[in-house]
């Protein structure tokens, strides 16, 4: 009698214990309290927002420089992350699938820009949604006798035309350069973009050096042609460019400057009111800036339901549309841009509402087709590009083949081997 008691009352306990794991996985005892990480400030106000909109789920958001570095460690780990740098293999292995979210009773594919929804994908699942992204631009003055030929990109060969027909110089001094290659870092970082470098995660890095070789000799004989040399160029540089470049554009000193549209759209009213811009493209493609921000909810979240609440919330047009009412009438626009800094990687947002509250994109919101985004790259990429790639295309131009400088595998590696992290 008393064994038979003993395994009745270990087999009910078992079955607790079985039914009370049931239950917990179904959410019931979900936590209505969710932690967010994000290296974008915006993200305080959209929790705050999220917060005062319902009473059953909190949101906290904290911010981190580099949330995939911090997600790496494995100390703590949140509910979810809204950051850049989060489709390195390294970093979305910490996200569950959010196949559940993208149907007919949740978010749909469709709402959303198709190339960048893809790179969330995982072996078939999507496990990252995009948040945001930025385009390059060409910024000229409203006042240019003669714009770019397109009413919304203007093609590399035609900034290099424009830019030569620009120039005064007399007796080999310039008194107007229409753009200085070796004073913009970036642009030779969006050429070589657009001529196919294609550098994507590797071991730690990998790129198509032919095509990057094209573009540092297309570079180098534009600057040729145009601008003389890159020692002129320093020479004009030295001279005017203690001006800020929109006052140079204005002056008529120079007759591009470029810029990324979170950056343009944030500048001062009253200095952008003359300016006028262009997506910058080769043959109907436009290369996305690196940084975009994208979004996941972590496998290990103990607020499943609370999570999936407010991915619902904030993937919702009318509510990326109160961000951006709320924005202009605090004046949060003159420091951030749309949503989280960029465009809203839903399309209809972008296409339909950004325009209402950024008159100057009627009508200059280029085809999805044209829209290209960047290769899957390392967490440390933006340190990397800053300190590697960059400084590397600097000194490339400068010189005529690429045996006179150190070569970009040997810097790559020599950094590598000091900062894996």
């Amino acid at each position: 009698m008393i064994k038979r008691f003993f395994t009745a009352g270990k087999t009910l306990i078992y079955l607790v214990v079985i039914t009370l794991a049931s239950v917990n996985s179904c959410g019931l005892f979900s936590s209505n309290r969710l932690v967010l990480w994000t290296d974008r400030s915006e993200f305080a106000l959209y929790g705050e927002y999220f917060n005062a909109s319902q009473d059953k789920y909190k949101v906290e958001v904290r911010y981190f420089e580099s949330p995939a570095h911090r997600l790496a460690e494995m100390v703590e780990y949140p509910d979810i992350v809204a950051a850049s740098w989060l489709k390195s293999a390294s970093v979305r292995t910490f996200f569950r699938s959010l196949d559940s979210l993208l149907g007919k009773d949740g978010l749909k594919s469709s709402d959303f820009y198709s190339k960048l929804l893809a790179q969330g994908i995982v072996d078939g699942h999507q496990y990252l949604l995009p948040v945001n992204y930025n385009i390059p631009a060409m910024i000229f003055s409203r006042e240019s006798r003669n714009p770019p030929s397109n009413p919304f990109t203007i093609e590399v060969e035609e900034i290099k035309q424009k830019s030569k027909a620009f120039n005064v110089v007399s007796n080999g001094v310039y008194s107007r350069m229409g753009f200085s290659l070796s004073s913009n870092d970036e642009f030779l970082f969006v050429v070589a973009i657009l001529f196919g470098a294609a550098f994507r995660e590797a071991a730690p890095i990998a790129w198509e050096s032919q095509a990057l070789e094209q573009s540092i000799a297309w570079v180098q004989k534009w600057i040729e042609e145009a601008n003389t040399s890159i020692q002129v160029e320093d020479d004009f540089a030295f001279k005017y460019f203690y001006d800020p470049p929109d006052k140079l554009v204005n002056s008529g000193r120079i007759l591009f400057m470029f810029m990324d549209s979170s950056s343009f759209f944030t500048f001062p009213e009253e200095r952008r009111t003359n300016l006028d811009f262009r997506w910058i493209a080769a043959d109907d493609v436009i290369p996305l800036d690196e940084g975009g921000v994208y979004y996941g909810i972590h496998k290990k979240t103990k607020a499943l339901n609370a999570a999936k609440a407010f991915t619902k919330w904030f993937f919702a047009a009318e509510t990326q549309k109160l961000f951006l009412e709320t924005a202009r009438s605090n004046r949060l626009h003159e420091s951030s841009f749309g949503i989280a800094g960029g465009f809203s990687a839903m399309r209809t947002v972008t296409e339909q509402v950004f325009p209402q509250f950024y008159p100057d994109l009627l009508g200059r919101m280029p085809p999805e087709s044209y829209l290209s985004p960047p290769n899957i790259l390392p967490r440390n990429w933006i340190a990397m590009k800053q300190r590697v790639i960059l400084p590397y295309l600097r000194d490339r131009i400068r010189h005529a083949t690429r045996e006179e400088v150190r070569s970009l595998e040997r810097r790559i590696s020599d950094w590598y081997r000091l900062n894996r992290d």
